[in-house]
């Protein structure tokens, strides 16, 4: 993911910079590393994190953006554009919440995720707390992902709600639910002495989507957001709301213009995806500066 924009000297810069910050081999992981070494959550989240920053500075050259918003581990790619954190305390943070939630998911029963595509939303919610199930992420346009056992994630698979797909997900646990509490923790006497700075952006918030008030409200909303839902949905209709036309979502781009486009119809959106992306990213930040 990380092999063409290395290409790029000033995101080569950026990244390597990011990479001191944290125990973990950025470049490495980002460029030579497969799937399965990837899956681990404690290399996955610094590395999704450090490709959000690098690139969105690359694409955004020094224009601010009026709104900022990620989606779970993405909070902390977005406090550092939005000028919350600074770039190195934002991988501090997420290297230890990543290694966390590693270690959360490990000393608990199995756990697991599933993406339930479509159904009514009320059979969905009554069929998820009958399996007891947490509706983890509410993505909007009828996309919920369900976390908890991993028995119970697998009855879901083998049966369904009605006129809903459901996909299990390859992750390493059930986050944003319950099983997270001892990651909260740590990442809470983490955060104790980081400097936080108020948003030189709108910052939204995953709990609920509404702006976060200061530096340390969005701090406070980082650390207890590991074990509570995140809602995208709720997100989406706030930057509606706010008036948001435009939306540039930063590397690895994709999932959340996607969303985007059934939950904010009408809504100019360019995703990057690969350094290719660039000129259109800043078409749009022109045409909607």
């Amino acid at each position: 993911m990380l092999t063409p924009w290395l290409e790029i000297e000033s995101v080569a810069q950026t990244l390597h910079a990011l990479s001191d910050a944290t125990e973990v081999d950025l470049i490495a992981h980002g460029t030579t590393s497969d799937a399965d070494t990837i899956r681990d959550t404690a290399i996955a989240q610094p590395l999704l994190v450090a490709t959000a920053i690098a690139t969105g500075r690359e694409a955004l050259a020094g224009a601010a953006p009026g709104l900022v918003a990620g989606h779970s581990v993405g909070e902390f790619g977005a406090a550092a554009l939005s000028g919350v954190l600074s770039d190195a305390d934002a991988m501090s943070l997420v290297t230890v919440r990543g290694r966390a939630m590693a270690d959360a998911a490990a000393a608990a029963e199995p756990t697991s995720m599933a993406a339930v595509l479509g159904g009514d939303a009320e059979e969905v919610a009554s069929l998820l707390a009958q399996l007891g199930l947490t509706p983890a992420n509410a993505n909007g346009g009828g996309q919920v992902v369900a976390a908890g056992a991993k028995s119970a994630i697998e009855a879901l698979v083998a049966a369904p709600p009605a006129r809903a797909r459901v996909i299990e997900l390859q992750v390493a646990g059930a986050f944003h639910t319950s099983y997270m509490e001892p990651a909260v923790q740590a990442l809470a006497a983490a955060a104790q002495d980081v400097v936080r700075h108020q948003p030189s952006a709108t910052l939204l918030s995953n709990a609920d989507g509404a702006p976060v008030a200061s530096g340390d409200d969005a701090l406070s909303r980082l650390v207890t957001q590991v074990a509570n839902p995140v809602r995208w949905d709720l997100c989406m209709e706030r930057m509606l709301e706010l008036g948001v036309t435009g939306i540039l979502e930063v590397a690895p781009g994709g999932v959340l213009t996607g969303l985007a486009k059934r939950g904010m119809k009408g809504v100019s959106a360019v995703a990057l995806k690969t350094p290719d992306d660039l000129p259109a990213a800043r078409e749009l930040l022109e045409a909607h500066a």
